[in-house]
């Protein structure tokens, strides 16, 4: 073992940059022609939003702590001035990237297949016609054009609202000459509008933007003058909610409030179409008090989130990914009573693969069944109209006690969070908003069953939320179990939830903030010791984030030691994989595909004694640290083989894997000379899914 100081900064890789290098990384799948058309088009969408929320939050915060004089930190020791610029040339350079692929790749790709997005010279006089009517009946009579002057200042923008900036020649009938104007686009109205099939051209599907046809008739807002220019321009503002929980009694009234400021926040990046000129720019840029770093001149519309639309209009199955059923393990095939499952055996499933079905029947036969007393559920995000929560309501009708544990601050899904808390409270449930100063991430279902003399719990633990359409997107686990100590754990950690008391120690789950962190330091310092006594140390863990120091030291020293280490890392990753004497024995790859990875799983060999732990954790400060999360063993020997088989599928993934090197780079994995291509996530639905 080498004397390397593995607190040094060299390395750690910067977290901001690693997710915008991830970013990347979804962008090039727009890139691949092996992905269907509309697929790569969606692709693109998800790139535009994702850097979204990277400003709203990430670049937010950086800016901050730069004009509050924070100097270097994190375990890169880089100050918030450097993060900063590496992100602004990072952020352009894929920026311009996005476009160039919409432009130059998947748009002409689009028009072949007959689906086009109409330019202005390409209407013909009947479309024409069309859209001055649609403009006329649905925009002229909403639309409220603000021409600036002394008595009209610059307009409050709402964050990513689509705006235009407008140069005007003429007076207006009070004889006013401003010479400017802004245009505040309808939030009501759809961003791309589909012409009416008579009107169609070449392709099955013609659509034009919302902007085009503002642009087309902006005039018209203007009577008496000439519009002499209009461009695009969109804000992107800081969307980090705070909220001080110890100086408010009512958190949801405190939350409801700060939400409608979000909407105003500080800007930190402002868009613009690329044939703005400069002098309009940089007084847009003047407005929103930002710096010519902060503007993003952009070749197409501001918001590419905006064509995300077209892929469920488009009715084209072919250039789609193909459409699957998901599978059901044997025993839940027939329907039946679920619990009586349970009680025989753990059920573990593995989502999108496999069904998210079980788990709404799990709360769908406990709210009908006379011999359940409770249920108590944990909520971080749910869809709109959920099963789940209907189910709830109506246990909660049926008099049964309804405990749910709501977190209100889970991040772009409070308001619809506020909205479910109400719901739940009208229907007689009992309605908890976590621990102050820890979000609750936990997923967690606890079920109380009268039987005979005594109560039995059955459980479900998850690696993803309770979210139906997710769990089609994303990759996660979820167990069913009845074992009695597991169902123990779980009720205290309820206790917990609820009581303000404190509770004894758990079993076999894993807490934060309490005992995940040093048991996984404890762990991988477990499998050092086999290591270093000469016998076989492995350890894989799956997750979406790699952040925290002391985890990444103890992989190191682990690394040092000898133990052979795999690390499948969706999005940022911080430690760095092949350095030598420090982490040659690192191995890091992130999975990028048709689904999200969202699976959580701790493998570690412990010589005979195999351990296997599924998580809604990642390994972030905040998830050790200022969350309530849980970690549970798969205890039951053939489903933690089972998993450990998925994890190696994903070890030998050639197609969709990205492998991070030394320098912080990823670079495409791709199979050798004579080797097949190997899809872990193609394999998976082979393995699990009906017809996948």
């Amino acid at each position: 073992m080498t004397n390397t100081d593995l607190s040094h900064p060299d390395l750690y890789l910067n977290r901001q940059l690693s997710l915008l290098a991830f970013n990347r990384r979804v962008l090039a799948q727009a890139a691949d022609t092996a992905n269907p058309l509309l697929e790569r088009l969606k692709f693109l969408c998800i790139a535009s939003s994702n850097m979204d929320e990277f400003f709203e939050i990430r670049v937010a915060g950086l800016r901050q702590a730069r004009e509050m004089g924070v100097g270097a930190g994190g375990a890169d020791n880089r100050t918030p001035q450097q993060v900063l610029r590496e992100i602004s040339e990072r952020a352009h350079d894929l920026v311009e990237e996005q476009y160039r692929l919409l432009n130059d790749e998947v748009t002409p790709a689009l028009a072949e297949a007959g689906i086009r997005f109409l330019r202005r010279n390409e209407w013909t006089p009947a479309q024409q016609k069309w859209i001055r009517g649609y403009f006329e009946t649905e925009l002229l009579p909403i639309l409220s054009p603000l021409g600036l002057d002394p008595a009209h200042p610059f307009p409050q923008v709402l964050n990513k609202s689509l705006n235009f900036i407008v140069s005007l020649e003429g007076r207006d009938a009070f004889g006013r000459n401003s010479g400017m104007a802004v245009v505040q686009a309808p939030r009501a109205l759809p961003r791309i509008i589909q012409l009416p099939p008579e009107l169609q051209g070449n392709g099955a599907y013609d659509f034009v933007f919302l902007s085009s046809i503002i642009h087309a008739h902006v005039t018209d807002l203007f009577p008496g003058m000439n519009a002499t220019g209009c461009y695009q321009f969109r804000v992107t503002r800081n969307s980090d909610l705070y909220v001080d929980e110890e100086e408010v009694d009512d958190l949801l009234r405190a939350m409801e409030g700060e939400l409608a400021s979000r909407r105003y926040g500080d800007a930190v990046r402002l868009e613009v179409a690329a044939n703005c000129p400069d002098h309009m720019a940089n007084f847009l840029l003047e407005e929103f008090r930002l710096e010519p770093d902060d503007l993003y001149q952009v070749n197409g519309p501001v918001n590419l989130n905006r064509l995300l639309a077209v892929c469920d209009i488009v009715d084209r199955p072919e250039l789609k990914y193909p459409g699957f059923t998901p599978g059901l393990p044997a025993e839940l095939r027939h329907g039946g009573d679920l619990l009586k499952v349970m009680r025989q055996h753990d059920v573990l499933l593995h989502h999108p693969f496999e069904s998210f079905a079980p788990v709404v029947e799990l709360l769908r036969q406990a709210a009908q069944d006379p011999d359940v007393l409770a249920i108590k559920q944990t909520l971080y995000r749910t869809g709109p109209d959920s099963a789940v929560v209907e189910h709830l309501v109506n246990a909660a009708r049926a008099g049964k006690e309804v405990t749910v544990v709501v977190e209100l601050r889970a991040r772009f899904d409070e308001a619809a969070n506020i909205g479910l808390a109400n719901r739940l409270q009208e229907a007689g449930a009992h309605v908890v908003y976590g621990v102050v100063g820890h979000k609750t991430h936990a997923k967690m279902i606890l079920v109380v069953r009268r039987e005979g003399r005594r109560l039995r719990h059955y459980v479900h633990l998850g690696t993803g939320n309770y979210h139906s359409r997710t769990a089609r997107l994303y990759t996660d686990y979820g167990l069913l179990t009845a074992d009695p100590d597991i169902g123990e754990d779980v009720h205290r950690v309820f206790l917990q939830l609820t009581s303000l008391g404190k509770v004894s120690d758990l079993t076999h789950l894993l807490e934060s903030p309490f005992t995940l962190h040093p048991a996984m330091i404890e762990k991988i310092g477990r499998e050092q010791a086999h290591a270093e006594a000469g016998r076989d140390a492995r350890i894989i863990i799956k997750v979406n984030s790699l952040v925290e120091p002391k985890v990444i030291r103890a992989l190191y020293a682990a690394s040092q030691a000898g133990v052979e280490i795999d690390l499948i890392v969706r999005g940022m990753c911080c430690l760095r994989p092949g350095i030598p004497g420090v982490s040659d024995n690192i191995r890091v790859r992130s999975i990028i595909g048709r689904f999200l990875e969202h699976t959580r799983v701790f493998y570690f060999a412990n010589h005979t004694e195999p351990e296997l732990y599924c998580s809604s954790a990642d390994w972030m400060e905040r998830n050790f640290f200022r969350r309530v999360e849980t970690c549970f063993p798969l205890v039951d020997g053939e489903l933690r083989q089972r998993v450990l088989s998925d994890l190696e599928i994903y070890l030998a993934d050639n197609a969709q894997a990205w492998l991070l090197d030394a320098d912080g780079e990823y670079q495409r994995a791709g199979p050798a000379a004579e080797d097949p291509a190997v899809s872990a996530q193609q394999q998976l639905l082979a393995r699990y899914a009906e017809d996948g």
